[in-house]
């Protein structure tokens, strides 16, 4: 090897064998290598700064909550129970019920269906009727 010349060394006996020629070795990390991590940041700082939209999501409303809860103490079941019957962690249905939620159309569905009440659109609270007949 040339004197002065940097080499990126890639396998194990490359470098054993630098190492016995007492050659200079310097090890460098590549950063965040095999790691799945981004945290770049795409857009500009002062740009991040000056931009002055309105960023708000939508919450689940509070008569939704109430709804949610009228119709799962209606059926006898607890938070953590309609929690494993949706597949979501209990504080999901927790926060839906006191209005904290912002609203996931997915879990809204899966909660109607787990109760059997509407809670989008104009007829909230309304029986769920079953799949229309052909």
């Amino acid at each position: 090897m040339a004197e002065g010349r940097p080499v990126a060394l890639k396998t194990n006996s490359s470098f054993s064998a630098a190492l016995r020629r007492g050659e200079h070795i310097e090890t460098h990390k590549k950063w965040a290598a095999g790691q799945n991590k981004q945290r770049t940041i795409d857009k500009n700082t002062a740009k991040l700064e000056e931009e002055t939209e309105d960023l708000h999501s939508d919450l689940v409303d509070a008569e939704v909550g109430r709804i949610m809860m009228q119709a799962r103490q209606g059926k006898g079941i607890t938070q953590k129970e309609l929690a494993t019957r949706i597949n979501e962690k209990p504080q999901v249905v927790a926060d839906y019920e006191q209005g904290k939620a912002v609203k996931n159309q997915l879990v809204l569905s899966k909660i109607e269906r787990a109760l059997g009440v509407k809670l989008r659109g104009r007829d909230r609270g309304q029986p769920l009727s079953g799949p229309k007949k052909k």
